[in-house]
């Protein structure tokens, strides 16, 4: 289903993000976890695509067995360092031909050291132009998504320029906007609205990790520079961090009391990294007695 068609039909939208195994374990894993989320209905899932291309099949393969065997719409993400243009071409003609819908345009994290990152497309906002101007054999086009920074991007402290690099992918035919993960409501909310006042109109879905691990919560710090973990949060972690049951229990009531709020001021959806685990955001749809998105009507 085309992203304009799911946010016409779900008030506010619920999604997940996965990752594409590299082992047969690890799908076997994966799958596993899918029977969990199916129950839970969300409005599409997303799966990542590592940098420069290097999880290329593995994406593909999962976003198709994801559409062949489950219920879920999933959307692949693609990004354009150390891509040409008729490699963009392909991968968007394979996904057509399979029926999906939809796109997420990222820049892409750059490749380990000595891989090529030239390619046809510097910037995510040209990567959005060309999927824009992809028309399928049967006359369709992508919706089309794109990430944003609430607390700014480690390669352009300017927040001024920051916001013009986002009004440009919006310019170019972006649907909606996915947030990278942040701790802090009040910063999304600012930037929410500092983005409607650059004219950045697209709706703006928000991006939630829930904390399970005291390790996970140093990845998140090295992975997503410039992320602010308030302090509160940080107190509640600290005094129970030699107990892992209470570290994840912490942080899963954290992430559920910023859905909590977000709903209530009117977010336009939650997306959830899941780390292609259930039970955190199974306990967050429990708590707000959440059964799909018909339910936040």
């Amino acid at each position: 289903m085309h992203i304009q068609e799911i946010f016409a039909r779900d008030p506010v939208t619920l999604s997940y993000e996965f990752f594409p195994p590299r082992s047969d374990a690890g799908w076997e894993n994966l799958f596993s976890s899918i029977r969990d989320f199916e129950p839970l209905q969300p409005s599409f899932v997303s799966v990542t695509y590592g940098a420069g291309g290097s999880t290329r099949q593995f994406t593909h393969d999962l976003v198709a067995r994801l559409h062949r065997e489950t219920s879920l719409d999933p959307i692949p993400h693609l990004t354009c360092i150390g891509h040409t243009r008729s490699e963009i071409r392909s991968i968007l003609e394979r996904y057509a031909e399979i029926g999906v819908s939809n796109i997420l345009a990222l820049r892409g994290d750059r490749p380990r050291e000595g891989a090529s990152t030239e390619g046809d497309f510097p910037h995510a906002a040209d990567l959005v132009r060309e999927i824009r101007s992809f028309t399928s054999s049967t006359g369709e086009g992508f919706g089309i998504g794109v990430a944003g920074f609430p607390e700014g991007h480690p390669e352009t402290p300017n927040t001024l320029t920051q916001l013009d690099h986002l009004k440009a992918k919006v310019d170019e035919g972006a649907d909606y906007i996915c947030s990278q993960l942040f701790f802090d409501n009040r910063s999304f909310l600012d930037w929410c609205e500092r983005c409607r006042l650059r004219g950045i109109t697209v709706p703006i879905i928000a991006g939630i990790m829930p904390i399970t691990s005291i390790a996970g919560l140093e990845r998140m710090a090295d992975l997503a520079a410039g992320t602010r973990f308030p302090s509160a949060l940080l107190k509640s972690l600290d005094r129970c961090r030699d107990d892992p049951e209470s570290v994840e229990r912490v942080g899963t009531h954290w992430a559920a009391e910023q859905c909590r709020d977000l709903i209530d001021h009117g977010v336009r959806g939650i997306h959830f990294y899941t780390l292609n685990r259930s039970r955190a955001t199974r306990e967050i749809h429990r708590t707000l007695g959440l059964k799909g998105p018909a339910s936040l009507a």
